[in-house]
C-alpha cells in the first residue's frame, strides 16, 4: 500500500474531482490518495463521486475550511 497526495487548494470544481479521477486509475487497489480540498463544492462532490465508484472514503478537517479527503483504492 502506498500513499499519495494531490494538492487541489484554490482550485474550483470541477478541477479538484477531474484531477482526484485521473489520479485515482493510476493507483493500485489498496493505495491511499489524500485530496487537500479548500473549496465546499468540491469537498461534496469529490467524496460522493469516490464513495460511488465503491472507494472508502474519510474526511478530515485540518483547518477551518480546508479538509483532507482520504480515499482508499478498492477495485
Amino acid at each position: 500500500m502506498s500513499e499519495y497526495t494531490l494538492d487541489c487548494l484554490g482550485e474550483a470544481c470541477p478541477v479538484p474531482l477531474m484531477k482526484t479521477e485521473k489520479e485515482l486509475a493510476k493507483l493500485n487497489v489498496g493505495d491511499l490518495l489524500i485530496v487537500a480540498i479548500d473549496h465546499s463544492c468540491a469537498m461534496k462532490n469529490v467524496p460522493e463521486w469516490a464513495r460511488a465508484q465503491g472507494h472508502n472514503v474519510e474526511i478530515e478537517e485540518v483547518d477551518d475550511g480546508e479538509w483532507e479527503v482520504v480515499i482508499e483504492k478498492t477495485k
